[in-house]
């Protein structure tokens, strides 16, 4: 029978109390919780601190016992960088305590995340002002069945990559060469709306997007909008939404837009976490997308 080792020194004090020797309340131990329970000689160890006046039956400190640590505090540290050595030295005790209490409270060790620019008290406000407007202008009038968005995307003409095999134990491990630094790649450019992709260009080996390059594909999405989506174009009227790229705060873009009649919805600075789309991430072929035509 498993007993707590607080109820057997509770046993051996009342035994100590009664006037017992330490052999007699160990035998009488074993006979109430079954043999074995305890052992002769360690309630003679009892016994002698009995004995000193230490009355106490908590666990004695001892080494290699792990400390506590206070979760709260240590969940309300206010550097999060710390690193578990140095909250081990400030709860003085030992780096594998200090990681079991962490995973305990549901912590993990993660890298910090780039962004492109640290915000300002000011972007920070901007951020607020054109969010909860957005909110409030959703709530009145929904508007996302008459966004339109865009992004560039770079796509690589060869896209190396590792595969796993089923190998026997004699079998070489096929070989897969890195890919260059430079690899050839071309520039994707997408529009779409909710009803689906609306237009899509190559750009030629070389050229990028600039003020001039980005009004005239504005101008070719917007002659098919008249074919695809006519009633976006007449009766709910567009709104854009991209980022704050040069090309598309340029003077010539927002003459485009101008004479387009087209709304373009603002855009946080600095705003990774609210970019308006991204496209897929994954490599495409070069193949993926027919070079001809534009539509």
């Amino acid at each position: 029978m498993a007993t707590q080792p607080t109820i057997i020194r509770s046993c051996l004090l009342y035994e100590f109390k009664l006037g017992r020797n330490a052999t007699q309340a160990a035998k009488n131990i074993c006979t109430a919780f079954g043999e074995g329970t305890i052992s002769e000689r360690t309630a003679q160890k009892c016994f002698q601190r009995f004995c000193l006046g230490d009355e106490s039956i908590e666990d004695l400190p001892r080494s290699g016992r792990p400390l506590l640590v206070d979760e709260d505090e240590l969940k309300d540290a206010s550097d999060s960088s710390q690193t578990c050595q140095e909250l081990a030295v400030r709860f003085a005790v030992s780096v594998e305590t200090i990681r079991l209490h962490l995973h305990a409270i549901g912590k993990a060790w993660k890298l910090s995340r780039w962004v492109p620019h640290k915000l300002s008290i000011d972007n920070k406000k901007q951020r607020l002002t054109i969010c909860t407007s957005l909110l409030s202008r959703h709530n009145v009038e929904p508007f996302l069945d008459r966004l339109l968005t865009c992004d560039e995307k770079w796509i690589v003409y060869n896209n190396t990559k590792r595969c796993y095999h089923w190998l026997s134990p004699d079998d070489p491990i096929p070989k897969t060469p890195k890919p260059n630094l430079h690899e050839r790649k071309v520039l994707l450019c997408i529009w779409w709306t909710t009803a689906g992709v609306v237009h899509y260009e190559l750009l030629p080996t070389g050229q990028t997007i600039t003020g001039l390059v980005y009004s005239a594909q504005l101008q070719r999405v917007h002659d098919l909008l008249l074919v695809k989506q006519p009633a976006l174009v007449h009766r709910r009227g567009v709104l854009l939404l991209h980022d704050n790229a040069r090309p598309h705060t340029a003077r010539v873009t927002q003459d485009k837009l101008q004479s387009l009649g087209w709304e373009s919805l603002p855009h946080p600075p600095y705003s990774p976490d609210l970019s308006p789309t991204d496209f897929p991430g994954k490599s495409f072929k070069r193949t993926a997308v027919p070079r001809p035509g534009r539509g």
